[in-house]
């Protein structure tokens, strides 16, 4: 009671009795400052972790490919020196104004590759000179016929030639190669005959413009290419070969995967994917690999247009993979004891089949001709006969057999032994792809110590159909922006 008095005088309102040994843990309520300090701490270790992973992810970009953070520096590097123009008294008095020009070609004609900043530049400056000469003509011709038809022949030359320049774009050879070009002629031309100046100083102000934009496009020049150039032939030549690789890989690692002869075949057997989804990518290198000067292997006249051929043969052969890998998963199966019996020469096929590619792509990366790639053909002709004959001895070998299999339960693997068929056929268009290339090209023969080697290592193989590469091929990089095929 005394207790109870003394808490009553002291202002408590309850008591808890806690028993002997117990742990107590009292809890505050946080108040509105405690609450807007933990949302505050919340939010910056969330914006901490964002900019982190945007960190991460940068850097992964810049690691991959160095030549992207160079591309970087190069434009930075043209900028600095066409802003001299600016700071410059001398040179800014001579181009005047229009050194801004200058500037803006360089941001426009700037590109990755050496072929898309000549292609941006040798469009840009002939589409220049074209609209500015025709709309100085044009505009001559108005002042000399009138106050009332002048505005006549002005809109209605801007109204032909926009209509028809526009139409152009259409053409695959001026969508193709001149689409910059034609945008650029039409923005020109529209400056030139709304501009209000006289015909002398109109004359005054097109020389300025086409001074600052050669100059634009000379230092853009000259950085893209003497500082660690990016040529797009070499881009295409080396995506051609990549994707020649990944179908190897591809059609080797569908028959593991199928006859289960690799754990992990799977992640192989998808890089028919790759060569399915770059053509956008080839035609786009091709068309600017057409712009370059020549440089290391790739000489004047080098057959671009080839490499699109190529590509189209790999994609043919890559539908007939994708089918294959489609067989797979399929929920109709033969049956395990079924499949053994075919299990070593569809083996033997498919690696065949991924020994012709690698020699073809190895011929493509060294640009030589090599007799082990007409060997290697021969020796998949041979696996296809071999193929062939245990196909149509099949029916009389599930007949002899004891059990319950039938032919109706072999038709599964019969699909896959005849797209291994079709494949084979359809490598054999990528040979002869390779072979119009060496032609074309010029491809140099390969050393007469290398073929004697070749030779000797053929002849002393017993199996020569077991073999095959375990190099994996790299992965690919970039995406470019897709073009029409010329």
């Amino acid at each position: 009671m005394e207790a109870a008095a003394r808490d009553a005088q002291s202002g408590l309102e309850w008591r808890v009795t806690v028993p002997e040994g117990a742990s107590v843990t009292v809890e505050y309520e946080a108040g509105p400052a405690g609450m807007a300090w933990a949302w505050l701490l919340a939010c910056v270790l969330l914006l901490g972790a964002r900019v982190s992973g945007f960190a991460k992810k940068v850097w992964k970009i810049g690691a991959d490919d160095p030549r992207r953070v160079v591309h970087g520096l190069k434009v930075g590097v043209a900028l600095t020196l066409v802003s001299v123009f600016y700071y410059t008294r001398p040179l800014y008095d001579g181009v005047g104004g229009a050194a801004m020009w200058a500037i803006m070609t360089v941001v426009v004609v700037f590109e990755y590759t050496v072929g898309g900043s000549v292609y941006k530049g040798f469009n840009r400056a002939v589409a220049t000179a074209s609209a500015g000469v025709l709309g100085l003509g044009v505009s001559w011709v108005a002042s000399k016929s009138g106050d009332k038809l002048e505005p006549v022949i002005t809109c209605g030359s801007l109204f032909l030639l926009a209509a028809a320049a526009t139409f152009s774009r259409f053409i695959p050879t001026v969508k193709a190669r001149f689409d910059y070009g034609v945008t650029i002629f039409i923005l020109t031309y529209s400056l030139v005959a709304v501009s209000g100046y006289r015909v002398d100083e109109l004359v005054a102000l097109a020389q300025q413009r086409l001074v600052t934009i050669a100059i634009g496009i000379f230092i853009c020049l000259a950085v893209c290419v003497l500082i660690w150039p990016v040529w797009a032939g070499q881009e295409l030549h080396q995506l051609t070969v990549r994707n020649m690789e990944k179908l190897a890989a591809a059609v080797e690692g569908c028959v593991e995967d199928y006859f289960g002869e690799e754990e992990g075949a799977q992640a192989k057997s998808e890089g028919y994917k790759c060569v399915l989804n770059s053509k956008a990518s080839e035609d786009s290198q091709a068309n600017l690999a057409r712009w370059e000067p020549a440089h290391g292997k790739f000489g004047f006249r080098h057959p671009y247009a080839q490499y699109a051929k190529l590509g189209a043969a790999m994609r043919h052969c890559a539908y007939c993979v994708e089918t294959l890998n489609s067989c797979v998963g399929a929920e109709l199966q033969a049956p395990e004891s079924v499949k053994r019996l075919l299990t070593d020469v569809c083996t033997r096929l498919g690696a065949q089949c991924g020994r012709v590619l690698r020699e073809a792509s190895s011929s493509v990366a060294t640009m030589t001709t090599s007799p082990a790639l007409d060997f290697a053909v021969a020796d998949m002709n041979t696996a296809v006969h071999e193929l062939q004959g245990d196909m149509r001895e099949l029916p009389f070998t599930l007949a002899g057999e004891p059990g319950e299999a039938s032919l109706i339960d072999a038709m599964p693997l019969f699909t896959v032994a005849s797209l291994l068929t079709e494949i084979s056929t359809r490598i054999e268009s990528v040979v002869d792809a390779v072979d119009t290339m060496a032609s074309l090209a010029s491809f140099k023969q390969a050393d007469d110590d290398d073929d004697k080697k070749g030779d000797a290592e053929l002849k002393t193989k017993v199996h020569p159909l077991n073999e095959t590469d375990s190099d994996e091929p790299p992965e690919e990089n970039k995406t470019t922006k897709p073009s029409e095929q010329v």
